[in-house]
């Protein structure tokens, strides 16, 4: 086994079930992608049925990755990106936008699907500088060790961490805290992070929305917890958060003459690791 294959296979990372679905794959299916199973088109169509404004979030997602990502390689020179919890390539791949910009920039995609990260070799085998890597986000060092990060990425310069609707499926027992603040004590001063996360629905879907984020759970196994904006917060202690703060992502540098979505329910935030950042945070 050579020590790509030993990085990924000791997480003991689970082989393709076809009969359980994939939050990575129901992700895909509700962007309108080809590479998911019927029992994923079935849970995000139930998951439609209770929440027919949903597709407005996902696609909002999407759209203020690719906000985020340009707004990082024009305007702030970032040339390196690290996205955790990629999901399956779709139309608007963080290196797609960021090379738009910068040719160079190098792009490392982090998932735990194997049917993610395999379409991602498939799309990526012939481009240099952009990586896909099966691996546990929840372990931080597992990842930053993988000899594919490391042969991408230069972690003594600055990268953008991209943690998109992502951690919301990381329970509190699991220290969603201790995580992020793992990939960004270990990035260099100057660097970002930006992320997504769903939030309790404030505009009379509430009961919709748990309606449809208990067959999910049911469903796929997989905790999804909603967090306010002061539980976010707490997660950038020690980060400069970048205006306009941390809001709802329709409202993160919305674009000229941009439609509002019926249905958001998601925040969003960018913020920098400062140059003095304290060695404990």
């Amino acid at each position: 086994m050579d020590p790509i294959e030993a990085a990924e296979w000791a997480l003991s990372v689970p082989e393709i079930d076809p009969n359980k679905p994939s939050p990575a794959r129901i992700y895909d299916y509700w962007l309108g992608g080809s590479q998911n199973f019927a029992v994923d088109r079935q849970a995000g169509q139930r998951a439609l049925s209770a929440l027919p404004n949903l597709q407005d979030a996902i696609r909002a997602n999407r759209a203020f990755l690719g906000r985020v990502v340009d707004h990082l390689a024009a305007d702030l020179g970032v040339t390196q990106f690290l996205d955790l919890g990629s999901g399956v390539p779709t139309v608007g791949n963080v290196h797609e936008v960021a090379r738009y910009v910068n040719p160079t920039a190098k792009v490392v995609y982090v998932d735990i699907d194997p049917v993610a990260i395999a379409h991602a070799r498939a799309l990526l085998a012939d481009v240099d500088g952009v990586e896909a890597i099966l691996a546990d986000l929840r372990r931080p060092d597992s990842v930053l060790a993988h000899p594919l990060l490391r042969e991408t990425l230069d972690l003594d310069a600055p990268i953008a961490i991209l943690m998109y609707a992502v951690l919301h499926f990381i329970p509190d027992d699991q220290d969603p805290d201790a995580i992020v603040r793992a990939y960004t004590r270990a990035a260099a001063p100057g660097s970002y992070l930006a992320l997504s996360h769903g939030a309790p629905d404030t505009g009379g879907l509430l009961r919709q929305q748990d309606t449809m984020l208990n067959d999910y759970r049911q469903s796929t196994g997989v905790q999804f917890i909603k967090r306010d904006a002061d539980q976010i917060t707490t997660w950038l202690t020690g980060l400069e958060i970048q205006p306009p703060g941390l809001v709802t992502i329709d409202r993160w540098r919305p674009e000229p003459g941009l439609e509002k979505p019926d249905y958001v329910a998601m925040y969003g935030v960018l913020a920098r690791k400062p140059d003095t950042h304290p060695a404990d945070l």
